[in-house]
């Protein structure tokens, strides 16, 4: 029987998750065309049952939002699956092309380099609000990591010369050298700081 390859072009076999929390996180399950419908929309956990390169496509169709606000404008984005798909698709042949490795290797990695392990929220005791470090879940920490190289990739193209697939690229090498170049791993050091001031 012929192995599975997503994109018709990359195989998953091989490459494993070395961060031991986020093992059951990472789907390397690959499809031709990582493209569910979000059929499992209503089941608990099924985003980690998606397959990761699915997960940053949905990703980058909401780009544009950060927080509660609509920083700007990812309108282009929006509901266009099959335009997101092609963007991390050329995105990955840049990245094979420049490191020349499988470029599901390099993303994974990636993840997990720029992954938050700790983050501050704010408690609320006696009227007034303190700041408390606390423990990152798993599959938020994944989410995380794919939302901040997105909005990186993003800023970097968001009109300038640059094209998102470049912009993805370099932010996806970047982390996978856990480079402060890479703005996810420049927040996720932000978040850990926080969190050590915080105890």
């Amino acid at each position: 029987m012929a192995e599975v390859q997503f994109f018709n072009r990359w195989s998953a076999e091989g490459i494993g998750v070395e961060d031991p929390g986020l093992a059951d996180y990472i789907t390397l399950q690959p499809k031709i065309i990582p493209k569910t419908g979000a059929r499992y929309a209503g089941n608990r956990f099924h985003k980690s049952n998606t397959f990761i390169v699915e997960r940053l496509a949905s990703k980058l169709m909401g780009s544009g939002h950060k927080s509660k606000k609509h920083f700007m404008s990812s309108g282009h984005n929006t509901g266009k699956k099959s335009k997101a798909l092609g963007i991390v698709e050329n995105s990955l042949a840049i990245i094979e092309k420049k490191i020349n490795l499988n470029p599901l290797a390099i993303l994974v990695r990636a993840i997990e380099n720029a992954a938050p392990r700790e983050e501050v929220i704010a408690v609320e005791y006696g009227g007034a609000r303190y700041p408390k470090a606390v423990d990152v879940a798993p599959q938020r920490r994944v989410d995380l990591a794919l939302r901040l190289m997105t909005q990186g990739a993003y800023l970097r193209s968001f009109n300038k010369k640059m094209k998102i697939e470049d912009a993805l690229a370099e932010e996806i090498i970047n982390a996978y050298h856990s480079s402060a170049k890479s703005s996810a791993v420049a927040k996720k050091r932000d978040l850990e700081r926080q969190a050590a001031s915080s105890k």
